[in-house]
C-alpha cells in the first residue's frame, strides 16, 4: 500500500519510515556512493528530513519498503534552491503549490519486473497526491538518463535550464506540471499502478 506521512507524525508508521531510510542508505550511499549523512551506519537522513517533509512510501503488507519519494515545499529551503540553483536559467520556482521531489528510491531487492511495477505505482501516486492536495507542479533534479525516463512518462515535463556537469555527473533541473489530465497521460504512456490509488489519495487529502 501507499503510505503518505510526515516525519514523526504517526508513531505507528515508524517501521515504514525506518525501512525507507535504510533503503535510501542502500541505494544512495552503498550503491551510488553519495556523500550524505548516515545515522547509526544504517539510515540515510539529511537536514531536509524534518517536519516539513512529506513522504510517499510504497510498502508491502508487512511494511517492507518497495519504493518511496520525499516531497519538500519550495517556499522553504530545499535542494534545488539551496545547492543547485545554477541549474535553472531563471530563479528556482517557488510557490505554495509547487513541491520538490527528492530521494526517489526503488528498493534494491526488487526484480526488474517488480521495479517497473513499483516505479509506475509511485509515479502515479505522486500525481494523485498532487491532485488531492492542490499541488500544481513538481520540481526535481535528475541525472540525464533518469531525466530521459521521466520525459517518457507522458506527463508535461520540461527542463528549467541546460544540463550541467557537476562533480562528474550531468544533471538537469526540471518542472512537472500536474493537472486533472495527468493520470490519463501517464496511463497512455504505459505508467500503470499495481494498486488502486484513488482511495489512498482521497484519504491523504
Amino acid at each position: 500500500m501507499i503510505h503518505v506521512m510526515q516525519f514523526g507524525a504517526r508513531p505507528t508508521s515508524d517501521g515504514v519510515l525506518r525501512a525507507m531510510f535504510a533503503a535510501r542508505k542502500s541505494v544512495f550511499v552503498d550503491l551510488l556512493k553519495w556523500d550524505v549523512p548516515v545515522i547509526d551506519g544504517t539510515y540515510e537522513v539529511d537536514q531536509f528530513d524534518d517536519i516539513h517533509a512529506t513522504y510517499l512510501v510504497l510498502a508491502d503488507s508487512e511494511g517492507g519498503h518497495l519504493a518511496s519519494a520525499r516531497l519538500l515545499p519550495t517556499t522553504r529551503p530545499h535542494i534545488l534552491d539551496s545547492f543547485y540553483a545554477e541549474l535553472c536559467e531563471e530563479a528556482p520556482p517557488q510557490a505554495p503549490d509547487f513541491f520538490e521531489i527528492t530521494r526517489f528510491c526503488l528498493d534494491r531487492g526488487l526484480t526488474a519486473r517488480e521495479r517497473r511495477s513499483a516505479r509506475d505505482t509511485l509515479v502515479t501516486a505522486l500525481a494523485e497526491h498532487a491532485l488531492a492536495n492542490r499541488i500544481t507542479a513538481y520540481t526535481a533534479i535528475a541525472e540525464m538518463p533518469w531525466f530521459q525516463q521521466i520525459l517518457a512518462f507522458g506527463w508535461r515535463c520540461r527542463p528549467l535550464g541546460l544540463p550541467q556537469l557537476i562533480d562528474g555527473t550531468m544533471l538537469v533541473a526540471l518542472r512537472i506540471e500536474i493537472d486533472a489530465d495527468t493520470p490519463a497521460q501517464l496511463a497512455a504512456a504505459g505508467i500503470i499502478p499495481s494498486i488502486d490509488l484513488h482511495a489512498v489519495a482521497r484519504a491523504a487529502a
